[in-house]
């Protein structure tokens, strides 16, 4: 080797694969969520409850349905305050503020009626 100067080769642009573009809903275009909701056996809940004005009547009511039912999986709290929270999540931006401040109350009396305040 006499003195040369050494060239190093840098590897061709390496292109990434291309994503497969994904449907935001399934071929019939409905939503899963609204298979959960229509569908669902977690619990029987009355009909119109979370349009109901009164934090404290939502929760009784999905105390009663959650004790009552026998298909629950988790422990009555849990599977109330979950379906609270699927309710809420699910409705987004959609919910008028006075109807979340209404729910998110209720959320503080499921608390309170199974003896959960933190």
């Amino acid at each position: 080797m006499t003195g040369g100067t050494v060239f190093l080769q840098m590897p061709e642009k390496i292109m990434a694969r291309p994503r497969p573009k994904r449907n935001k809903r399934n071929k019939r275009g409905r939503k899963w969520s609204a298979k959960v909701t229509g569908t669902s056996n977690a619990l029987d809940l009355k009909q119109d409850i979370f349009k109901a004005g009164d934090p404290a009547a939502i929760a009784r009511s999905l105390k009663r349905s959650a004790t009552r039912s026998r298909r629950r999986k988790g422990t009555p709290y849990r599977s109330a305050m979950s379906m609270l929270n699927f309710y809420i999540n699910r409705a987004g931006a959609n919910l008028p503020a006075e109807r979340k401040k209404t729910l998110e109350a209720a959320k503080d009396e499921l608390r309170k009626v199974f003896g959960r305040t933190s």
